[in-house]
């Protein structure tokens, strides 16, 4: 089953950030400079992936379809994101993930549905 993301009001009604757990959640080790993918789940249009990684690791990700690439040595325009927090994504989108580390770092994707909650 789904979980609908709800975020928890503290004591004064500001928004905490404690979520609800789900499971719709996905985890994988990354080998160095090895891309794996994975796709949104489809039961749901609207979701949001929230992302945790092991400490210190250096996980570059993806969101187009495309594979994710390890940024090079000077500024350039890429299409990997360091280490996202959070990300809005679509039922079947893929998403792909790459790192550089020899330390095989692990990821968490976990999935929650977001407004509007059509199927």
């Amino acid at each position: 089953m789904s979980t609908k993301f709800l975020m928890t009001r503290d004591i004064s009604g500001t928004n905490g950030f404690g979520i609800t757990p789900t499971y719709d959640v996905k985890a994988t080790s990354l080998a160095a400079n090895t891309a794996q993918s994975i796709t949104v789940p489809s039961n749901y249009k609207n979701w949001i992936a929230i992302f945790s990684y092991s400490p210190g690791a250096n996980v570059w990700v993806r969101f187009d379809g495309g594979t994710a690439a390890v940024a090079s040595g000077s500024f350039a325009s890429v299409h990997s994101v360091l280490n996202p927090a959070g990300r809005a994504v679509s039922a079947g989108q893929t998403i792909s993930f790459i790192t550089a580390d020899s330390t095989n770092p692990y990821v968490c994707v976990e999935f929650q549905i977001v407004q509007p909650y059509t199927n």
